[in-house]
């Protein structure tokens, strides 16, 4: 299958995995950095630097939310400068990849 250019936007893809009680605190950020669009999965597991997260787990409630954004490579820089004095204190990952956008409903990056 060969993807016709023209219905792509080449993209720059965050994904960022937090505890939930930063959530908050990163959102604010991305208001501040006037992100327009970006998707949150609460109550996600795994394991990493700050153990193993059950979400599944009702004694100990410690959950992550996974956060994605797709935007342009100046909105990405914005938010990664915005972003990066903060990561020690939030724990979890940040990773940043090239993608493509598919073109149809207005795009929110």
């Amino acid at each position: 299958m060969a993807l016709r250019p023209e219905i792509l936007i080449s993209m720059k893809r965050i994904e960022i995995v937090i505890d939930e009680e930063s959530l908050r605190e990163v959102i604010q950020l991305f208001r501040e950095a006037n992100v327009r669009g970006y998707t949150v999965i609460k109550k996600a597991g795994g394991l990493g630097s700050r153990g193993e997260r059950d979400p599944d787990d009702y004694v100990f409630e410690d959950e992550n939310a996974v956060m994605v954004i797709a935007c342009e490579e100046a909105q990405a820089e914005k938010i990664i400068n915005m972003l990066h004095p903060r990561l020690r204190d939030f724990g979890g990952m940040c990773i940043v990849s090239d993608c493509q956008w598919v073109t149809g409903p207005p795009v929110s990056y």
